[in-house]
Protein backbone atom coordinates (compact mmCIF):
# COMPACT_ATOMS: atom_id res chain seq x y z
CA UNK A 1 0.00 0.00 0.00
CA UNK A 2 1.25 3.42 -0.65
CA UNK A 3 1.20 5.87 1.80
CA UNK A 4 -0.38 9.18 2.57
CA UNK A 5 3.10 10.97 1.48
CA UNK A 6 3.73 8.74 -2.16
CA UNK A 7 -0.30 9.21 -2.84
CA UNK A 8 0.25 12.97 -2.27
CA UNK A 9 3.25 12.89 -4.46
CA UNK A 10 1.15 11.03 -7.49
CA UNK A 11 -1.54 13.60 -7.04
CA UNK A 12 0.76 16.49 -6.93
CA UNK A 13 2.48 15.14 -10.48
CA UNK A 14 -1.01 15.85 -12.35
CA UNK A 15 -0.44 19.68 -13.34
CA UNK A 16 -4.38 19.76 -14.03
CA UNK A 17 -4.84 19.41 -10.42
CA UNK A 18 -5.33 21.87 -7.50
CA UNK A 19 -4.93 20.46 -4.02
CA UNK A 20 -7.89 21.56 -1.34
CA UNK A 21 -6.65 20.84 2.34
CA UNK A 22 -9.90 19.75 3.84
CA UNK A 23 -10.53 18.88 8.04
CA UNK A 24 -8.99 16.40 10.17
CA UNK A 25 -5.48 16.45 7.38
CA UNK A 26 -7.59 15.07 4.65
CA UNK A 27 -6.62 16.37 1.24
CA UNK A 28 -8.86 16.95 -1.56
CA UNK A 29 -7.69 17.34 -5.39
CA UNK A 30 -10.21 19.34 -7.81
CA UNK A 31 -10.09 19.62 -11.10
CA UNK A 32 -11.33 23.27 -12.47
CA UNK A 33 -10.65 21.97 -16.42
CA UNK A 34 -13.60 20.21 -15.76
CA UNK A 35 -16.30 20.10 -18.52
CA UNK A 36 -18.98 19.12 -15.56
CA UNK A 37 -20.41 20.64 -12.82
CA UNK A 38 -18.01 17.78 -11.10
CA UNK A 39 -14.68 19.19 -10.06
CA UNK A 40 -13.21 16.89 -7.07
CA UNK A 41 -10.80 14.05 -8.43
CA UNK A 42 -9.18 13.08 -5.07
CA UNK A 43 -11.75 13.18 -2.22
CA UNK A 44 -10.69 12.79 1.38
CA UNK A 45 -7.17 11.34 0.66
CA UNK A 46 -6.62 10.31 4.64
CA UNK A 47 -3.11 10.38 6.65
CA UNK A 48 -4.24 7.13 7.25
CA UNK A 49 -3.57 6.27 3.32
CA UNK A 50 -6.99 5.91 2.51
CA UNK A 51 -9.45 7.75 0.11
CA UNK A 52 -11.21 7.83 -3.12
CA UNK A 53 -10.47 9.13 -6.55
CA UNK A 54 -13.43 9.78 -8.72
CA UNK A 55 -14.10 6.96 -11.29
CA UNK A 56 -17.96 7.95 -12.04
CA UNK A 57 -17.50 8.21 -15.78
CA UNK A 58 -15.07 5.81 -16.08
CA UNK A 59 -15.93 2.04 -17.23
CA UNK A 60 -14.68 -1.15 -15.67
CA UNK A 61 -14.03 0.06 -11.96
CA UNK A 62 -15.99 -0.67 -9.16
CA UNK A 63 -17.64 2.40 -7.29
CA UNK A 64 -19.83 3.31 -4.69
CA UNK A 65 -23.23 4.99 -5.08
CA UNK A 66 -21.65 9.00 -5.97
CA UNK A 67 -19.30 7.31 -8.12
CA UNK A 68 -15.56 6.33 -6.03
CA UNK A 69 -13.37 4.36 -6.00
CA UNK A 70 -11.71 3.29 -2.64
CA UNK A 71 -8.38 4.04 -3.31
CA UNK A 72 -6.63 2.15 -0.10
CA UNK A 73 -5.13 -0.56 -1.81
CA UNK A 74 -4.07 0.31 -5.44
CA UNK A 75 -0.43 -0.09 -6.67
CA UNK A 76 0.90 3.71 -7.92
CA UNK A 77 0.55 2.72 -12.06
CA UNK A 78 -3.34 1.60 -11.42
CA UNK A 79 -3.69 4.86 -9.24
CA UNK A 80 -1.97 6.85 -11.63
CA UNK A 81 -4.07 5.27 -14.38
CA UNK A 82 -7.78 5.61 -12.81
CA UNK A 83 -6.72 9.85 -12.22
CA UNK A 84 -5.31 10.44 -15.68
CA UNK A 85 -8.94 8.56 -16.79
CA UNK A 86 -10.64 10.31 -14.76
CA UNK A 87 -9.13 13.90 -15.69
CA UNK A 88 -9.32 12.54 -19.58
CA UNK A 89 -13.47 11.43 -19.18
CA UNK A 90 -13.65 14.79 -17.17
CA UNK A 91 -12.30 16.67 -19.74
CA UNK A 92 -15.02 16.76 -22.50
CA UNK A 93 -18.90 15.74 -22.48
CA UNK A 94 -20.35 12.30 -23.61
CA UNK A 95 -21.02 12.89 -27.52
CA UNK A 96 -18.02 15.92 -27.92
CA UNK A 97 -14.95 15.63 -29.36
CA UNK A 98 -11.58 16.01 -27.68
CA UNK A 99 -10.11 19.25 -28.57
CA UNK A 100 -6.65 18.16 -29.25
CA UNK A 101 -6.45 14.23 -29.11
CA UNK A 102 -6.03 12.83 -32.00
CA UNK A 103 -8.37 8.97 -32.40
CA UNK A 104 -6.58 6.13 -32.29
CA UNK A 105 -8.43 3.23 -33.52
CA UNK A 106 -5.79 0.51 -33.15
CA UNK A 107 -2.62 0.51 -30.63
CA UNK A 108 0.41 -0.44 -32.72
CA UNK A 109 2.04 -3.36 -31.27
CA UNK A 110 -1.62 -4.53 -30.36
CA UNK A 111 -1.99 -8.52 -31.26
CA UNK A 112 -5.20 -9.94 -32.21
CA UNK A 113 -4.92 -12.51 -29.37
CA UNK A 114 -7.52 -12.07 -26.31
CA UNK A 115 -7.12 -9.98 -23.63
CA UNK A 116 -9.95 -9.94 -21.10
CA UNK A 117 -10.74 -12.15 -18.38
CA UNK A 118 -8.35 -15.05 -17.87
CA UNK A 119 -9.04 -17.96 -15.40
CA UNK A 120 -7.41 -20.75 -14.06
CA UNK A 121 -8.46 -24.12 -13.15
CA UNK A 122 -9.19 -23.03 -9.20
CA UNK A 123 -11.70 -20.37 -10.16
CA UNK A 124 -8.85 -17.32 -10.23
CA UNK A 125 -9.78 -14.06 -12.47
CA UNK A 126 -7.30 -12.22 -13.93
CA UNK A 127 -7.74 -9.37 -16.65
CA UNK A 128 -5.52 -8.26 -19.10
CA UNK A 129 -6.23 -4.84 -20.71
CA UNK A 130 -3.93 -3.59 -23.17
CA UNK A 131 -3.53 0.42 -22.55
CA UNK A 132 -0.98 3.27 -22.69
CA UNK A 133 1.06 1.10 -25.03
CA UNK A 134 1.85 -1.78 -22.47
CA UNK A 135 -0.08 -4.94 -21.78
CA UNK A 136 -1.69 -4.80 -17.86
CA UNK A 137 -2.83 -7.84 -15.75
CA UNK A 138 -4.71 -7.01 -12.75
CA UNK A 139 -6.02 -9.21 -10.18
CA UNK A 140 -9.78 -6.75 -9.40
CA UNK A 141 -8.54 -3.50 -9.39
CA UNK A 142 -4.66 -4.66 -7.72
CA UNK A 143 -2.24 -4.44 -10.72
CA UNK A 144 -0.55 -7.62 -10.68
CA UNK A 145 2.29 -7.34 -14.01
CA UNK A 146 2.47 -4.79 -17.32
CA UNK A 147 4.41 -5.90 -19.97
CA UNK A 148 5.60 -4.67 -23.19
CA UNK A 149 3.94 -7.17 -25.86
CA UNK A 150 1.09 -9.14 -25.93
CA UNK A 151 3.12 -12.82 -26.35
CA UNK A 152 4.74 -11.55 -23.33
CA UNK A 153 1.63 -11.06 -21.34
CA UNK A 154 0.15 -14.32 -22.89
CA UNK A 155 3.82 -16.60 -21.79
CA UNK A 156 3.22 -15.48 -18.44
CA UNK A 157 -0.76 -16.32 -18.22
CA UNK A 158 0.09 -19.46 -19.78
CA UNK A 159 3.26 -20.29 -17.19
CA UNK A 160 0.78 -19.44 -13.66
CA UNK A 161 -1.68 -21.64 -15.06
CA UNK A 162 -4.33 -19.02 -16.45
CA UNK A 163 -5.75 -19.44 -20.31
CA UNK A 164 -8.90 -17.19 -21.64
CA UNK A 165 -12.52 -17.39 -20.36
CA UNK A 166 -14.26 -18.68 -23.15
CA UNK A 167 -17.50 -16.81 -23.35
Amino acid sequence: MLTFEQKLEVFKSFPELEQRNVSLGRVNFHYEGSAYDKKTVVYHLHPNGNGYVYAGLLDGYETDDKGFVNIRELAEPVLRQLVRETINAMSVREGEAPASRPEVTEAPNRSTSPGGVWTNSKGEKLTLKYEDDLWYIYSGLSLEMAFDTREEAGEYLAEEGFSPLKG
